[in-house]
């Protein structure tokens, strides 16, 4: 082995080595403050941008649960205003019913459905979710983006719920006199069947409507915790491993200074040459 003081080759080697062993010291410490195995893109770029990728899916996954979520709460709102009018026109039923009974007050009677009629006509006129009528629109839709995918929409149509006699229910109104008719009692009683019959298959479509967006909120959520899982394995650190690696990048760091200094003390034995 030579000996020169202008270049001290072992010194040097021994620093590239404590570099190293820094450097790695570095990285877990700045993993385990971070909880982070991924902290910039040069830590692993493939991992990086897969993980990046994982995340943007999520979020538009989320986005779509807040979308069924508005869906929902549209559905609701029409289900909570035709279960109103469907009990409204039970009550109807029973009052065209009570007409048969002679010792019955047909004035009151006829008055009751016309009351009972009106506040049909107003919930059906009235029910609305942001300004939109909801029982009285015939063309208007709402789209609702339903899943990560673009084409994943689902697209509820307000006539689905504009049922058939509704728009005209200002006609269940009844009279003394139409009571006393049996064919006016009985052409009421057909209207109000016809009319029950409607608001029943619009309820059944909202039911259908919801029976998709629980299926697709189900699967969301199934979707957002898989990838979750997966962000989590890609970013996340080992603490306990990145621990041990901290542990023992310092434990070579305090070795590696140690042999530098031994190294840099070597040119000092040239010294004996000249005694």
């Amino acid at each position: 082995m030579s000996f020169s003081i202008n270049s001290n080759l072992g010194a040097l080697s021994a620093y590239n080595a404590l570099a190293k062993v820094t450097s790695q010291t570095q990285a877990s410490q700045l993993r385990l403050a971070s909880s982070k195995k991924i902290n910039s893109v040069a830590d692993d770029t493939s991992g990086y941008q897969v993980g990046k990728a994982l995340q943007g899916k999520v979020a538009i996954m989320k986005g779509a649960q807040g979308n069924i979520n508005s869906a929902k709460n549209l559905l609701a709102t029409a289900e909570a205003a035709l279960s109103s009018i469907n009990d409204l026109v039970i009550q109807i039923k029973g009052k065209v019913a009570d007409a048969s009974d002679p010792t019955k007050n047909k004035t009151s009677l006829a008055n009751d459905i016309t009351t009972l009629g009106a506040e049909i006509t107003a919930i059906f006129d009235n029910t609305k979710f942001n300004e939109t009528a909801l029982l009285s629109a015939t063309s208007t839709s709402f789209e609702f983006k339903t899943g990560e995918a673009a084409t994943d929409k689902l697209t509820v149509a307000l006539d689905n719920f504009n049922a058939a006699g509704l728009s005209s229910i200002s006609g269940v109104g009844a009279t003394p006199s139409g009571l006393d008719s049996v064919s006016a009692a009985t052409l009421l009683s057909t209207e109000v069947t016809t009319l029950g019959d409607n608001v029943q298959n619009a309820l059944s479509k909202i039911g259908n409507f919801g029976q998709r967006l629980d299926v697709k909120d189900e699967y969301l959520t199934n979707a957002i915790s898989n990838a979750n899982a997966s962000i989590s394995r890609i970013f996340d650190t080992d603490m306990a491993l990145e621990q041990l690696n901290s542990s023992k990048t310092q434990v070579g760091g305090q070795i590696g200074t140690a042999m530098l200094s031994q190294m840099n003390q070597s040119p000092n034995q040239i010294m004996g040459l000249f005694r």
